[in-house]
């Protein structure tokens, strides 16, 4: 009885071993899971939210093609099945998408190896005597973007001051997603940075909002906020760094000129969230 004993105890343990609690059985292997290196960082995060400057059916198109891609493309109207919007998923969030280009955000460049991109169905702008036009976002876009962002959000742990716009990550190049994306509303959900009133009126001091300020003091706020400030750049070049914050930050006036109330605002910015 004894001897029949013993085998059975013995296949008992070491099917504990194979189930031991950290210890994955990957079939032909086992791994070790029970000593995690402190030197350790989660791949995502950024969220970078762009426009496609096209119609659905092209900019579906062009997102599946071999030049460029997104992880997320959501139609300006996206249709309804069983009640809830349909968003389309073109790339594993696991996976790297070509959405960003040459870029750079609050040190890092290559922003593609550490994002997630999300492509918003809109036409972008249109120059009309001579201004730029931006086609305002459909509320049910808007809609259908907010649990999708604050899901990717919660699984990465992305911090507000990383949820960008494309515009901020390569200001010489792009304008996505444009004046009309309604920064403030969703950081009122908890997607994105937004500065304090309180603490824009403050660092303001009561002085003219449009009151010009010296454009070096101010890009010196914007290159430590996060924003890719090189030496030795053109003043054109450095007209669009500006724009670019105004587009997100200021957006009824994002003329790209140097103004105290643009400065109080990043002051603002940089005293919630810090230096990039």
């Amino acid at each position: 009885m004894k001897c029949a004993i013993v085998p059975v105890l013995l296949a008992l343990l070491l099917a504990g071993c194979a189930t031991e609690k950290g210890v994955v059985d990957k079939g032909a292997y086992e791994l070790d899971t029970r000593r995690q290196a402190q030197a350790a960082y989660p791949r995502v995060k950024v969220l970078v939210i762009h426009y496609t400057a096209d119609d659905f059916d092209s900019s579906l198109a062009t997102l599946t093609d071999k030049n460029v891609s997104s992880h997320y493309l959501i139609p300006a109207i996206p249709p309804q099945h069983n009640g809830k919007p349909r968003i389309w998923q073109l790339v594993p969030e696991r996976d790297l998408a070509w959405h960003a280009g040459v870029s750079f955000w609050r040190g890092a460049t290559r922003i593609n190896d550490t994002s997630i991109g999300i492509e918003l169905e809109n036409r972008g702008w249109q120059k009309i005597d001579g201004q730029k036009r931006f086609v305002p976002f459909e509320p049910a876009q808007i809609a259908a973007l907010i649990p999708l962002a604050k899901d990717i959000i919660q699984r990465y742990d992305i911090k507000p001051q990383n949820v960008v716009a494309h515009a901020d990550i390569a200001p010489q190049r792009k304008d996505d997603p444009g004046p009309l994306f309604p920064w403030q509303a969703l950081a009122q959900q908890r997607i994105g940075a937004w500065p304090d009133p309180a603490r824009v009126a403050f660092y303001l001091n009561g002085q003219p909002p449009y009151q010009p300020v010296e454009t070096s003091a101010l890009l010196d706020l914007l290159a430590r906020y996060g924003y890719e400030v090189p030496e030795n750049i053109s003043p054109a070049q450095q007209k669009r760094i500006i724009m670019a914050f105004q587009m997100h930050f200021r957006p009824q006036l994002w003329n790209g000129v140097s103004d105290k109330e643009t400065m109080a605002i990043a002051e603002a910015l940089l005293e919630k969230y810090g230096q990039g």
